[in-house]
């Protein structure tokens, strides 16, 4: 495994080991031991869930405050995706700061997001699936989330409306959420 990091600290892209062949492929989605002596040493799996989107679905952004705050390794298995997140820790260098990157099952990749940043994406294909890895189970009550179109971010033009749920239409802006994250 190769492991980035990326431009929000704590924050890393994970190539993953991926195998192809005339019957198909196989790609290893997690393994403790590669991330040992790494910064992501010691994330403790929990949960693991799936999220499937059609074209234009647009999700986020999404977290859990404390104290059921989590860490997560995000995974496209199917599909391709704009992934965007955003810095939520008022002690950050990069608080406020969004970042994106895309996910695709074409190129395995582990996107791993510590407590107290917002994830959010775009579906791009006709449909997505994204597998995620927490390390804390959900908790209905900490859930929260922040309005997306309050941070810096240029997502691809399309003569299509984006589908947004009313949920995260009704999130409140960056600007003026208190974060509970140091």
């Amino acid at each position: 495994m190769k492991i980035e990091e990326l431009e929000i600290s704590g924050c890393f892209l994970i190539s993953l080991p991926y195998f192809k062949d005339e019957r198909g492929s196989f790609v290893k989605t997690f393994n403790s031991e590669a991330l040992e002596g790494s910064a992501l040493e010691g994330f403790d799996l929990q949960e693991e869930f799936y999220s499937t989107s059609k074209r234009n679905v647009l999700r986020g952004l999404h977290f859990q405050k404390p104290p059921a705050a989590h860490s997560k390794l995000v995974t496209c298995t199917d599909g391709a995706v704009i992934d965007f997140f955003v810095d939520l820790r008022k002690s950050s260098s990069t608080y406020g700061k969004s970042v994106s990157v895309e996910l695709s099952s074409e190129t395995p990749q582990l996107l791993y997001l510590p407590k107290g940043i917002a994830h959010g994406f775009l579906t791009m294909s006709d449909s997505a699936t994204l597998l995620y890895k927490t390390d804390f189970v959900y908790s209905p009550e900490h859930d929260d989330g922040i309005l997306w179109s309050s941070i810096d971010l240029t997502l691809p033009s399309t003569d299509e409306q984006y589908t947004v749920s009313e949920r995260d239409k009704n999130f409140i802006s960056l600007t003026h959420y208190e974060s509970p994250f140091e």
